[in-house]
């Protein structure tokens, strides 16, 4: 038996909970068919020019990649129009919210976001022994007033998801503004732009827009979602010289792959790719809406590639489901316990998901 001290806030953690893989389930199910619409996964795969980038990166990888990620910094620069001091990569945007906290949390501090948003925020602040201030929602949407009365002079890190996971909600420009002028220029706002590409408002405040004004602003993209590299893991973030310089001092060299890096440079270079998979998520989410108030259920409307829908006991219907062959995500965790997440996939995906769930409710 393990006679190490363990903190007491590691012994109460509760990891991230990973799905089982595709055919273990079809094993245990003794199914044939699954579909997975539970991780908001792109449903197309990666651009053809990156698959084409990632065959050739792949008799190449005895080398180790380029520490300094130089090539991707410089396309990344050029498309965004920031200087490539201001961009830092990391493997999956989660590890760059992990080098926030280690850069620049110190004991004493606390860390404040929303009540229901991305699960990473509150468990690494567990993990690290952070004091960890949930804001209520309002109407599932972040309440940026309830934000600011939990901030204080400690505060040292506020976490924003917008769009918002799981609820594919989002604030607005005036929120946002309101929220960071609000703040102590001594806490940093970590804006966490994950579903970006995927957002058609015109009041989306846009980070990109906003960082050189606020140098305590911090704004995080991935290439998991629209790109389709999320087994790559591959992310960055764009911020001020000063906070962009710390996180590399506590970065592990050579965090991004060889493979990663080569694929999300072809990817950048397929705008084309891009509105396809856009446009494939706007009009998936319309029928979506569509078939799902003719069962008569609710849904929050998404800026995302993914919706919450009310089904009554959300946690009965994801294990029904999951019997059909179909993988959605459970809202039990979030304290949502009437709603299932599900993400776009392909129009047969899409077509066989609800014909599911009208047969889970009897529909």
């Amino acid at each position: 038996m393990n006679k190490i001290p363990v903190p007491e806030h590691i012994k109460k953690l509760v990891p991230y909970p990973p799905g089982k893989p595709i055919e273990e389930l079809k094993r245990e199910l003794g199914i044939d068919k699954i579909i997975k619409l539970a991780s908001n996964e792109n449903p197309l795969g990666p651009s053809p020019k990156a698959l084409e980038a990632m065959k050739k990166a792949v008799e190449k990888v005895n080398r180790y990649p380029d520490g300094s990620a130089f090539y991707l910094k410089e396309k990344l620069s050029s498309k965004l129009r920031v200087k490539q001091d201001n961009l830092i990569l990391g493997n999956g945007s989660n590890e760059i919210i992990e080098l926030v906290f280690r850069t620049f949390y110190q004991p004493g501090d606390n860390v404040v976001s929303a009540e229901i948003t991305f699960a990473v925020y509150p468990i690494i602040a567990q993990a690290i022994g952070a004091e960890y201030r949930a804001a209520p929602m309002k109407d599932l949407r972040y309440d940026v007033e309830r934000l600011k009365e939990l901030v204080d002079d400690r505060t040292r890190l506020v976490f924003i998801s917008n769009p918002n996971n799981p609820t594919g909600t989002y604030i607005t420009t005036e929120e946002f503004e309101f929220l960071i002028k609000s703040v102590p220029e001594t806490t940093l706002v970590i804006l966490d732009e994950a579903y970006f590409e995927f957002v058609d408002r015109k009041d989306y405040p846009d980070g990109l827009k906003f960082f050189e004004k606020y140098p305590n602003l911090l704004v995080m993209r991935t290439f998991s979602k629209t790109y389709g590299l999320a087994g790559l893991r591959i992310g960055y973030g764009v911020g001020s010289g000063d906070v962009v310089d710390y996180l590399n001092r506590v970065r592990q060299p050579f965090n991004v792959n060889l493979v990663a890096q080569e694929a999300a440079l072809a990817a950048l270079d397929d705008e084309e790719y891009v509105e396809k998979v856009k446009t494939l998520t706007h009009n998936s989410l319309k029928w979506f809406y569509s078939e799902v108030e003719k069962m008569g259920l609710e849904y929050v409307p998404s800026v995302t590639n993914f919706f919450l829908i009310k089904v009554g006991e959300g946690k009965k219907v994801f294990e029904e489901l999951l019997k059909k062959g179909v993988i959605v995500r459970s809202m039990d965790g979030y304290k949502l316990p009437e709603y299932i997440r599900v993400n776009i996939g392909t129009e047969e995906e899409n077509e066989f998901f609800i014909r599911s769930l009208r047969e889970v409710l009897g529909k």
